[in-house]
Parts: structure tokens; sequence; C-alpha cells
């Protein structure tokens, strides 16, 4: 095995651009978030030959001073950030110092910049076979120009994996595609060439911005797009959302704090939001931004930056989902209406349903915001309490409940009660506490809805049963042919919905409570000993516990045991 040794600062570099420059595209990328930044209000990118050949991004920003430009090439050299707390709250988009360096490591780099305070420009070049860095004067409007030639010429096992001229080019124009819907205040060009192909002017009003996105997403989109707005505390969303499916999920843009994503939770949370409005293998269309406060979120997670992690994840995505369902739901009832203008939706505050506390079904009576009393709100909230403490808390048995029991085949429980052995199975007792628990009227919604396709007979099945489903705890919609549940009863949360709806829906009204608890606790199910304890503790804290023990149990005879044991 090799001695462990430092590495050469040229292999060092090598190996940092393997994550930073993944292709042209990332290239870049790099280099317009470092114009970006510079406050360029312009900028400018031209190719040759997808990238392979030439890059040059010019800009319009606050430009580099001579004495500045050799340091900008060193690795860790940065103006963005200078301590640990910049690093906690980054509102740049770039703050590594590592871009430049890595580019050059791999390429034929040359920059050229000029500041407004300083008479004459200055030019730097590097390259990556021997990494040292001249500078010379040079003619050169403010701002600051980057060229780069010969892309991987020192790497060429990584020169081999780059694709065909038009592939480089098609990540390209979507890399600027994407660049140039987070900042609508920045003009950008693209030539490739020596053609333009990309024009993307200032966009300074409504109009302007909503004629850019037209342009990079497609007028059609545009049409059908409603415009989103919501708040809640510190978390802002906006932008456009498409909800006409979309074949391929290649219009789809979300930004947080002016950074392009692809990040998980928050394309789970989109996802989630339209379950049950898109067609199988169909995909939403969207133009999204989050903003936030920069110490809530962390974007120094990702080696190209695409993901970051948020403080308040479960907040941050329940926002979005809510948001977006919000505009869903909005749209509903103007199914089938052509829309064809953009809409502005009430700020919607998120209901963080899968951390919140069971619910109870109370009247629109007692929660509407009218000049009545408060009084009956209170009392529902105050039993929605009660509710909540004997569902969730395993109470002890009372002192009058002194009945010696012992399982059986983890089926059965054996009890000694009134001098006298008793049968009880445990999927009755169960099935006693669902029926109680349905009826004090305690819902719980589902961390994720459930969706179930459903055909016109399913769809007036569902129309006969509404009231009652809702009477029984249960929070249905019906949306394009699909089903979705949000709310179950309290405690029910685990079970497989998608198998119990269908039973329900084909059952009479009067017959919903049996099916639901028969559902819940099968005749044959099978119970540990933690369970059945809870049952019987909860069951024997219950007013009625004596009467109820005699119908659900069956008494053994007085002399079984004798008659066993001899």
């Amino acid at each position: 095995m090799l001695p462990i040794q430092i590495l050469p600062a040229r292999l060092a570099n090598q190996i940092a651009a393997g994550e930073v420059v993944e292709r042209p595209a990332s290239v870049i990328k790099e280099l317009i978030e470092n114009s970006l930044d510079a406050g360029a209000t312009r900028i400018d990118i031209e190719v040759d030959k997808g990238g392979h050949k030439r890059i040059l991004v010019r800009d319009n920003g606050s430009g580099i001073p001579e004495q500045e430009l050799q340091l900008a090439l060193s690795r860790h050299a940065t103006s963005k950030i200078t301590s640990l707390d910049d690093l906690e709250q980054i509102i740049s988009l770039g703050f590594r110092g590592e871009a430049l360096a890595s580019i050059s490591a791999v390429a034929r780099l040359t920059l050229s910049s000029k500041p407004s305070s300083q008479q004459q420009g200055w030019q730097a070049k590097a390259e990556g076979r021997d990494m040292t860095v001249s500078l010379a004067p040079v003619a050169h409007p403010d701002g600051t120009s980057i060229e780069v030639l010969d892309l991987f010429f020192n790497t060429p096992a990584r020169r081999k994996f780059l694709r065909t001229e038009k592939t480089e080019f098609a990540h390209i124009d979507e890399i600027v595609r994407r660049v140039a819907l987070s900042r609508f205040d920045v003009a950008f060009s693209l030539k490739h060439n020596g053609k333009i192909l990309r024009q993307y002017p200032q966009a300074m009003n409504e109009q302007a911005r909503e004629k850019r996105v037209g342009l990079i997403c497609g007028r059609k989109l545009m049409d059908d797009a409603l415009k989103v707005q919501s708040e809640f505390q510190q978390l802002q969303l906006h932008g456009w959302l498409c909800t006409t499916p979309q074949p391929q999920n290649d219009v789809q843009y979300f930004y947080v704090n002016g950074r392009m994503m692809r990040d998980k939770l928050i394309n789970h949370a989109i996802r989630q939001a339209f379950e049950g409005w898109l067609p199988a293998d169909f995909h939403p269309a969207f133009v999204l931004y989050l903003q936030l406060d920069a110490k809530e979120v962390d974007v120094n997670v990702h080696p190209a930056k695409h993901e970051v992690r948020f403080h308040q994840s479960r907040m941050v995505h329940d926002f979005i989902f809510r948001a977006v369902r919000d505009m869903l739901e909005k749209i509903s009832g103007t199914e089938g209406n052509e829309i064809t203008q953009s809409h502005t939706l009430e700020p919607a505050e998120p209901a963080h349903d899968y951390i919140r506390p069971l619910q109870p079904k109370v009247s629109e009576t007692a929660t509407s915001y009218s000049g009545r009393s408060s009084g009956s709100a209170s009392h529902s909230i105050a039993g929605a309490s009660r509710a909540y403490q004997q569902l969730m808390n395993a109470n002890k048995p009372s002192s009058t409940a002194d009945v010696d029991w012992l399982m059986l085949r983890q089926r059965y429980l054996l009890l000694e009660w009134r001098q006298q052995c008793w049968i009880l199975p445990l999927y009755k007792l169960q099935h006693h506490r669902l029926l109680s628990q349905i009826n004090q009227g305690v819902r719980q919604p589902l961390l994720m809805p459930v969706s179930i396709s459903a055909d016109k007979t399913m769809q007036q099945h569902f129309q006969r049963l509404a009231e009652p489903l809702e009477k029984l705890g249960l929070e249905l919609q019906l949306v394009r042919g699909k089903l979705l549940l949000k709310q179950v009863p309290a405690g029910l949360r685990n079970l497989n919905w998608s198998a119990i709806l269908p039973e329900l829906l084909y059952s009479e009204h009067n017959h919903l409570e049996s099916v639901l608890a028969n559902a819940a606790s099968p005749e044959g199910a099978t119970y540990d000993k933690a369970q059945a304890q809870s049952l019987w503790h909860w069951f024997v804290t219950t007013a009625d516990w004596q009467d109820v023990i005699s119908r659900l149990a069956r008494p053994l005879p007085d002399n079984w045991l004798d008659d066993y044991a001899n």
C-alpha cells in the first residue's frame, strides 16, 4: 500500500474539477452565476462546437480589480463569504471559490476584466497543464469576460465522455433557460457557432415577465397557466402552474431564493399535491419561486448546489403542498371552462395535517365566523380534547376492574370474572373499540391522500353515500375520475384504505360502521401482548364495560377446568 501524502496542486484541482465541471453546460452555469453575483444586468454567452472548442461568457458587472485577478483563479478564493456566519446565511449563488480554479485545471482559461473605477482593463491567462497565471493589459469595457478553450484538453479520459455537439448544446440551452427564468431583471443572449439563437431582453413588468416565461416554456402553456401567490409566516411561493397534463416532465422549474433546484422534498410535495389530478404517465408543468430567510436553508449540501436542506423541512413541504393543492381545488369547480388568463390565489396557510392533533368533527355553525357567542365552539373543542386524551392515553384499569386474564393463541382472552371463566375474542374487543371511536366523531388526516380509480358505478355509489361517509369521519373528494381520501376516523390511519373504500362504497348506508369495523378488525386477526393489554385497559375505563363483557364474551361451564384436568 502506498504511503499517505499530500496531493500535488494540479491533481487536487483536477479532482475538484470533477465535482464542479461535468460538461460544458456546468461551466456555463458557474460562469453565469459569477456574473449575476457581480451585479450584471446583461450577460452574453457564445459557444462553439457545443462547448467542446470554445465558451465565452461576457457581462457588464462590477468587474475584478487588477490586483485580485490572479487570486480569483486560486482555489477557495472568494469575495462572497468571509466567516462561518456568512456560510449559514448565503444569499449569493456562488460561495466556495472553486469554480474558476476548477475550470482552469481542465481547460485553457482567459479572464479579462475592468471595474468602472479602473482606467485600464487587465487579462489573466491560465492553463491546466502548469497552473501558472500570466497578467497583461487589455482593452475591455466595464465588466468581465471569461473565455474557456479546449475543455478537458489535458484529461482525455473525461473528454471522450462528452456527447455530440447537438447534445451538449441542448444542455447549455437548458441551463440558459433555467437561469433566464430566475432573473427577469437581467438580459441574456446565447450564440452558437456565430449564430444568435436565444435573446431574452430585460423583463421589468408583469407583462414582460409572462412573455419571457412564454418564450421559454411555450405560449400554449402560458395560456393555460394559473398564477400562484401564497404566503405563510416567512415563506413565500409565487409563479405559474399549468394544470394541463404534460406527456413529459421537461417544463418543471423551481427556485429557492433565486437558485435553481431539483430537490427531492420539493418534488415530492408537488407530486403529492397533484395526486389524483393527472392521468397515469403524465406530468405537471410549473415555474415556481420559493422565498424564505437565508438562515432557514442550507445550500452547502451538494457539490453542484442542485439540492438544499431546509431547517424546517416539514413546514416547507406542507406549505408547498398546501399552496399547490389549494390552487387545484379552487379551479376544480370551473373544470370544463377554458382558462385564458392567470389567476392569483389567496394566501395558502399550510395545514400541517400530518403533525396536527386529532380533529373533531364540528358543525358549520360552530366553526363559522359569525357574531354568535363562542361558547359552543369552546364546548366542542373541550369535548374533542377529552376524546383525544381518552384515545391517546393508555389508562390504567379502574379499581373496580379487578379481573384476571390470560391471552390464548394471540386471539383470545381467558377471563376470571364474577367467579366464572369467560372466553373473549380479541377481534370483538377491537371491533367494539373501533365503533366507540367512530361514534366519538374524532378524525385524523392522512399523511398522504389515498387515491383509487372510480368508474361510473362507483361514482354513483359515492354520490349516494357522500353524506353518511362524511358522518362516519371520512373526508372524500371526487376529482377527475378518482376518489381522494384525506381524513379518516381517529386511530384508523394505518388501515389498507385502498381495499376498504370499494367495500364501503358498495355497502348500504346503515351498514357502513360495521363494514368499517369488520375491515379494521377481521375475525382471524392476531394480537401481541402489548396490543391485548392496551385493548383491555381501554375497555375497563368505559362506563358500561361490565354490561358489554357479557355480550362479547362467552362463559365457560363451571366444571370445564375439572373436566379438562381429569
